[in-house]
């Protein structure tokens, strides 16, 4: 029998920003599940999870021997700090929105 959970079950997650670019870094708890989470959190799945809030690219970039995964997204957060209304102008509760991916 299997079961879908949320990301978050079994990794936590970091996010910064630089102008209208957001980057989200996923590192897992465990070692074993890396190869879960590399295969099924894709630049695909965040791009279709964030929907129109990312208008640019996603970009993943695998960090294997820590067991992370970087993504990078682009014209992502109304212009940024400076250019944005937007009440998270950094993107700081990205890494949040993110681990709700479910596995």
């Amino acid at each position: 029998m299997s079961r879908t959970i949320p990301l978050r079950e079994i990794a936590h997650a970091r996010a910064g920003d630089k102008g209208n670019t957001s980057n989200i870094s996923v590192w897992v708890n465990d070692p074993a599940d890396y190869d879960l989470v590399r295969t099924q959190v894709t630049a695909e799945a965040v791009k279709a999870h964030f929907g129109d809030q990312v208008k640019g690219t996603v970009t993943r970039h695998e960090l294997p021997n820590l067991h992370g995964l970087n993504f990078v997204m682009t014209d992502a957060l109304d212009g940024g700090v400076n250019g944005s209304l937007n009440l998270d102008g950094h993107g700081k509760s990205w890494s949040a929105i993110l681990l709700e991916i479910c596995l």
